[in-house]
Formats: structure tokens, sequence, C-alpha cells
């Protein structure tokens, strides 16, 4: 609950400054706007200036915006009151009627006052519009203006003839840097701030060299003396991956510091500084990568790899990763040198060309590594129940990004040649950013599933909880931003989807925006958070303190959980502006499709509320009910669930526990009664059978003593003369135990008293036995055997039995063959 509470605190606090952008204190200055408007429409009109121009203006118009936003909700409350003193007047009379004068003026003059009132929300209404179709118009030029460079065809980099100046004028520019290094020492400035900070760059170049060298190594160190005080698999994964965190920040960190010794040094140009500032790029890319694949590609002590890679593919795209990484720091540098240089663009694609090459195979490889280790998977396929290692969200988006790598890299691989080398580029190194991305959002859902095992303490590794999958959506949700920038969206686009998202839609009279969802999912929130203390509060600490039963306690809390859920919704719906009366016919229509679809949950549904007000059947009760036998282990408002004495449970709905017959064999006291049928053999004394089981069921303990068991002579069966004892018992759950008990007693007793207990027993006699031995000849099918009934007598008692018990056998003859018929 601690951790419930303190995530909708922090979702307030982002949220509460939404509901105040936008607003403005002050009203718009229409006249300015105006110009603004103009200007702008005429700019367009006559020629869109560069991108720049259009940027700084389309902000602007942002701006106001915004301030027109805000003035629509300008006198609202005042507007409110007077369409309600419009009202309460009662209906405007219809043609050729009249009203009292005095109602007639006061209607004309709230009337006047309304359009008062809505002049200044009409204007901002307009002037919203405009500036909302100016930002538009702004971003479909921009829009067409990137698609256009993207699609810039520029000359190819296979042309041999640009390769010898493409290598001169690279060389040019590390020779340049160098020169400009030299010049600078010779400088008698730039020597006295070397030796001024001579100290500050030795320190720097040995703290960078240290981290460098030695970061690893520390990481590592951290890492095992964290393990040593943590507890637990899943409290080992999380401080795993906070330590393996160090293996990207300590050497980055190196890089930074030899970087600022160069630039405190004084002697880099413009050059040399671009050089320096991209090794820290390139390195934070290649160490990322390596800890992405290390985190996703390689099993470690506290968790397993993501994919199922032998060893030699996890080594290959680990390292297709980190050569992945440094093209694209390479890319980064080299866009800068050609600024500075200014490098014609000959010499760019051919610059540029090697690294969307490298970076293109790579991609193919990594696809094909996934696509053989995803048809391995398949072939290992339980065909029994279709489960396989390759379902599920994350294999999804895998074999989606490998079948589109497999198309993508050879493409842009073909696009570079032929010249497109911005399309190439927007293919390839996009492709990298996502896979990168991707990647760290499997390694953080993780990292979420572990972290929330160890505040759990739940030893068990599961990773379905519902917390670690509702956090691993969120991050999914706010990946989608970054998604689109990787892709070549603006940020501009971006705010421009936000606005529109926070302008919301029209529902009814209110308006639906994602100030509104908030609201409504924080305050149903805090009515559920406080709906569940309270159940809390009752099931153990209230209602145990009183003389309410378990069954009442049960329906007291479930119904007070109902009826605070549907409270907290209702004030979560008219928290956020939304009209009940408008969600009115909604629900009107609706009942008729639940009326219909679900009469059976809705029956069960009542049935349950029916068995915890009324409790005709309580948890722990022994029932039987539908054929099924056993105790009621919870009774919720659907169904009951009835453990049976072979341990399994049983699902009932609560409609079957209402109309059907329910036998239940501890409703109201546990008192029950054991019966056993005992036979002793013809000729038996039966008083001395009656003492003994008297005897016997008198001194079981479970026997209820103040009620005097009963042995009763039933009467004279066809085997044995019937006895029946029956005794009540103080708990019938121990009807089984006292029933084997009492057996034990009776054969033991029995047998030392010599009474026999009888079984039955049949002699059969043939009159015609020599037919199966084939002593006589057979007779002549047309010459028929007399069959009469043979002979029976009983073994035990030698008595003759009646005629409805005797058993006449059929035996059949043998012709002159020897087969029977």
């Amino acid at each position: 609950m601690r951790q419930f509470f303190l995530t909708f605190c922090l979702v307030l606090s982002l949220c509460l400054p939404l509901s105040a952008w936008g607003q403005d204190a002050g009203a718009p200055d229409y006249k300015a706007w105006e110009d603004i408007a103009s200007a702008t429409e005429q700019s367009l009109q006559d020629g869109a200036p560069d991108d720049a121009a259009l940027e700084n203006v389309r902000s602007d118009l942002v701006e106001w915006r915004s301030q027109f936003l805000g003035a629509q909700s300008a006198n609202s409350a005042r507007i409110d009151t007077l369409r309600a003193q419009i009202s309460s007047l009662g209906p405007e009379p219809a043609e050729g009627e009249e009203e009292p004068e005095n109602i007639a003026e006061r209607r004309k003059e709230l009337a006047t006052q309304l359009e008062l009132a809505l002049a200044p929300v009409r204007n901002a209404e307009e002037s919203f519009t405009r500036a909302d179709g100016l930002i538009g118009e702004i971003d479909r030029i921009l829009i067409a203006r990137q698609t256009d460079a993207l699609m810039e065809l520029g000359p190819t980099p296979l042309n041999p003839v640009d390769w010898p100046q493409a290598i001169a004028d690279l060389t040019q520019t590390g020779l340049t840097a160098w020169y400009v290094v030299i010049e600078n020492t010779r400088d008698p400035r730039a020597q006295a701030t070397l030796k001024a900070n001579a100290a500050t760059i030795f320190g720097l170049i040995l703290l960078g060299l240290l981290l460098l060298v030695r970061g690893r190594s520390v990481s590592l160190f951290v890492t095992g003396k964290i393990k040593s005080w943590v507890r637990g698999k899943a409290g080992r994964a999380v401080s795993d991956f906070i330590s393996s965190i160090g293996q990207v920040i300590l050497p980055t960190a190196g890089l930074f510091a030899l970087t600022e010794a160069a630039k405190v040094s004084g002697l880099l140009g413009e050059r040399g500084v671009a050089i320096f500032d991209a090794l820290p790029t390139i390195g934070l890319c290649y160490f990322i990568a390596r800890w992405l694949s290390g985190q996703a590609l390689f099993d470690s002590e506290t968790s397993d790899a993501v994919f199922d890679l032998t060893p030699l593919q996890t080594r290959e795209a680990s390292g297709h990763l980190g050569f992945m990484a440094v093209m694209y720091g390479i890319n980064l540098l080299l866009a800068k040198l050609a600024v500075i240089d200014g490098y014609a663009p000959e010499t760019l694609n051919v610059l540029r060309y090697p690294l969307v090459v490298i970076s293109a195979l790579s991609l193919f490889r990594l696809a094909l590594i996934f696509a053989a280790v995803d048809r391995a998977q398949q072939d290992d396929v339980d065909v029994i129940d279709g489960s396989s290692p390759t379902f599920g969200f994350v294999t999804l988006v895998t074999n989606t990004a490998v079948k589109i790598m497999r198309v993508a890299a050879p493409l842009a691989i073909i696009l570079g040649a032929i010249g497109y080398m911005s399309a190439a580029s927007g293919i390839v190194f996009p492709f990298v950013l996502t896979l990168w991305l991707l990647a760290l959002l499997l390694v953080l859902s993780r990292f979420v599933s572990d972290l929330y095992n160890a505040i759990a303490r739940n030893e068990d590794g599961q990773t379905d909880g519902l917390i670690p999958v509702l956090v691993s959506i969120v991050l999914v949700a706010c990946s989608l931003p970054i998604f689109a920038l990787i892709w070549g969206a603006r940020v501009e686009q971006l705010w421009e989807i936000w606005a529109r998202v926070k302008q919301g839609v029209p529902l009814g009279d209110a308006q639906l925006s994602i100030t509104n969802v908030l609201t409504f999912l924080i305050v149903f929130a805090i009515g559920f958070g406080m709906t569940r203390l309270l159940k809390t509060a009752l099931s153990s600490t209230i209602l145990p303190k009183t003389k309410i039963d378990k069954g009442g306690q049960t329906a007291i809390v479930s119904g007070t959980g109902y009826v605070g859920i549907f409270l907290a919704a209702i004030f979560a719906i008219m928290a956020a502006g939304i009209d009940l009366s408008a969600l009115a016919l909604v629900a009107g229509a609706l009942s008729v499709g639940i009326g219909f679809g679900l009469q059976n949950i809705v029956q069960n549904f009542v049935s349950g509320i029916i068995l915890l007000i009324e409790r005709p059947v309580s948890e722990g009760d022994w029932i039987e009910v539908g054929g099924q036998m056993g105790f009621v282990r919870n009774i919720s408002v659907r169904s009951t669930r009835v453990e049976t004495f072979d341990r399994t449970d049983v699902i009932v709905p609560n409609a079957d526990l209402i109309s059907n017959s329910v036998t239940n064999y501890t409703r109201g006291n546990s008192l029950g009664r054991v019966t056993l049928k005992v036979g002793v053999a013809y000729g038996t004394d039966t008083r001395k059978v009656e003492g003994l089981l008297r005897d016997i069921i008198s001194a079981q303990p479970g026997v209820v003593k103040s009620i005097d068991p009963q042995v009763l002579f039933m009467g004279f069966g066809a085997d044995a003369l019937d006895f029946e004892v029956r005794a009540i018992l103080y708990d019938v759950k121990t009807l089984l135990k006292v029933t084997s008990d009492v057996n034990h007693e009776i054969a033991q007793k029995f047998s030392a008293e010599g009474i026999e207990i009888p079984f039955a027993q049949r002699d059969i006699w043939l009159r015609n036995p020599e037919a199966l031995r084939g002593d006589t000849p057979p007779k002549a099918p047309s010459q028929p055997q007399e069959k009469t009934a043979p002979e029976i007598t009983s073994q035990d008692n030698q008595a003759e039995i009646p005629i409805e018990d005797q058993i006449t056998v059929d035996v059949p003859e043998v012709d002159a063959d020897g087969d029977m018929t």
C-alpha cells in the first residue's frame, strides 16, 4: 500500500501543473495577434522562409494558441449562471403566444448579458482556430522539406573518381587539426596556459586512464561487495543490475576526463575540439552496446539470457552490437567535421558509405542469427500443449524486427550505392538506435520484476505480478516518443500531439482530455485505496471483535468493497467533469445487452449476495451438491469453491446452491450420526451380539455419551442375521475415522468370541457333467435334451434355496466333429 500511495502522489504532482498549463491571467492582445497572424499568412503565401525561421514563427504561434485555449474558459462560471437563470424562467413562448411583461423583460436582459459574456469566448475560439491552422500549415511545409531532403539523390559513392578527393579531404582535416596543435605549442600564451593548468591536466589524464583501465574491475569489486550484503536471488539480481551500470559510467567518465584534459591544455583547435568531443560519445555508445548485450545475451548467477544463443552466437551478436555503436559514433563525428571543413557531397557520400555498409551488414547478420535461433526453438515445440519459448510479446517484437532487418539492411546498401545516402543513413542508424532501445526496455522490465520480487520477498522468481506488468507497460508508453524521435519526428511534432491530446475530444457537454483522464484515474485510485483500507480494517480489526459469524463478516466486507468501488467511480467521474446524465443513455442501451448476454453472471452474482446475506452455506461447512461432496473453502459473489476429500477444488456456481438441493452436514452444529450394518451367521446368540456391539460403540471417544447408542436387530437376511448400530458423533467430520475404528473392534471382538460373519456362497450342481468330459457320444440335434433346474444348495448352512435363487445352467453339447453346439 505504501508503494501504491507513493506512486499516485508522484503522478498527482506531475499532473497538477498540467491543469494550469496554457492558462493566462490576462486577456490576449488581439490587436498584436492580428498583426502577427496577417504577417505569417502573407509570408507563407509569398514563399515560406528557411526552416529555422519557420521554427521560430511556429514557436510564437504555439504560445498564442495556448493563450487562446485558456481564454476559452473565461467567464465560464458567469456563463453557466446566466444560462441557469434563463432556464429557470421556463421555455420561451411559442409563436403567437405571449408571456408576462416582467418575465419577458428579464429574459431579454439576461440574454443581453449572456451575449456580452460569450463575446470573449467566441473571439478566443476564432483566434485559436486561426492559430491552429497556421501551425498545421507550417508543419506540412517542414514535413515536405524533410521528406525531400531524405529522398534527395546525390553522387554515388561507388564512383572511383571521387575516392582520392575524399581521402585527401579527410587527411587534410587530420593534418590541419595536428598542425593547429603544433602551432599552439609554440605560442607563448598557449604555453603559459599549459603550464598554469599542468597539475589539472595531469590529474585529469591520470583519472581518465585509471577509469578506463580499472573501471570494469572496480565495478566487479563493488558488485561482489554488494552481493555479500544482499540476501535472496531477487535482491542479488537488483544489486547486479545497479552495480553493472558502473561498467558504462566509469569508462565513459574516464573519456570525459581525458577530453576535458585536452580542452584545458588550450592546444586544440576547432577540429581537435570536435574530435575530442566525439570521443566520449563514441565510447558511451560502445559501452552501452556492450552493457546491453551483456544484460540480454549472457547468462549470470541471478538471471538467464533472454535469447537461447550458443556461446559462439552470443559472442558474435555482442561484437556486431559493438561495431554498430562505433559506426554510429563515427558518423556523428563525420557530420561535425563536414560542417567545419565544408566537405563536398561527393566526399561526404564516399566517407559515409563504408559506415552504412558495415552497420547494414551487422544488422543483416544479427537478423540471420536470431532467425536461426527462432527456427531451432520452433523445432522444440511441444506438440501436446503447444508451448514454446518463442511465444510471447518479446518474441513477437524480435521476430518482427528480424524480418524488417533482413529487408532493410540490403535496401540501405543499395540506396547508398545509388546515391540516396540520406535515405540509407535514415534506415541503418535509426535501426541501430531502435535495437538499443528495445534491449533497454527488455532489461529495465526484468529489473522492475526483480525489484518487485526483492521488495515483496518473493524468492520464487515469478515475473507475472501485476505491478511489474503495469510498470513495464508504462515504460513502453514512455518510450514511444523516443522511438518517434529516432525515426525522424521533430520535437515540435511531439508537442503538437501532446497539445491535441491535452485539448481532448468533446463528450457530450464535457471535454474529454488527458487532464480529465488523469483526474479520473487519480480520484478513483484514491477511492479504491481508501476502500481497501476500510475492508482491511473491517476484516482484521473491527468485525472479529463482534459476535457476527464468519459468513456475516465476509458479507459485510464484500458489500463494503462493492459500494466503495461504486462510489469511487461516481466521484471520479464527477471530478473529471463528465456529466452523469450523458452516461444515462449509454447505460440504458447497455442494460439490454447485459440482460441477455450476462444473465448467467448476473444470476450467479445475485445468488452470491443471497448466500452472503442468508448464509445457508458458510465457509468450513461440509456439503453435498450436484454429486460433489466436500468442504466449503471460499464463497465469492459469483461462485463457491468446494474442496473435495481427494484435495481437488470444485468451482460451483452460486445459482446451483440457491436453486438445487444442498445437503449441509455441519450447518448449525457439528453433530452427526454414524450408522453401521453388521451381519452374523444363523444360529448365533443375538443377545450376545447386541451386547458386544453396544459395548464397542459406547467405548468410542467421538460418540456423544448423553445420547445412548442404538443396536437394532433388523431382520433375517438371505445369508445372515442383520444388525444395525446407530450413534451420535460430536463432530460429523470424524465419521470415516469412527467407522473404521468400530469395524476394527467388531472384527477383533467377534473373532475372539467365535462369532462368524458370513458371506454369500453358492454350489452349482450340473446334471450332465459328462458332456464336458466327452465320456458319452453326443446326441443328435433332433433329440433335444430336457433341461431341468439343477439342485442348488447353500454350502454354509446346507439349507435349500428358494426357487427364485436357483441357477439353471445349460451345458453345451459336442457333435461328431468335436465342435460345441
